[in-house]
């Protein structure tokens, strides 16, 4: 995007290498970077820059729609469950971080 002003808070603008600007942004914020754009996520999964995975699982099959990895990975993602916590809506949370 070239979007450079943000009216909420906490949002940052990564200008030139997505992996330079990530990597620098994580350093500069420990307590983690949260992210919701599925073609943000995909990219920055494909460039090994995710470290943990928050997902909410909706008890419903859509049948169409984007999918987070449409495009696919260059490979399989191992992942160890951190936490699963069922909500009152039946929808699952679910925390994973990268297996290794």
């Amino acid at each position: 995007s070239t979007r450079t002003d943000f009216p909420w808070s906490n949002s940052h603008h990564i200008s030139g290498d997505l992996r330079t600007g990530i990597q620098t942004l994580k350093q500069a914020t420990p307590d983690g970077v949260l992210l919701g754009s599925g073609k943000l996520a995909t990219e920055l999964d494909r460039l090994d820059l995710i470290d943990e995975y928050r997902f909410l699982v909706h008890p419903r099959i859509a049948g169409h729609g984007p999918s987070l990895y449409a495009g696919g990975l260059p490979s399989t993602r191992r992942l160890d469950l951190v936490s699963a916590k069922a909500l009152r809506n039946g929808a699952i949370a679910v925390h994973y971080r990268r297996a290794g």
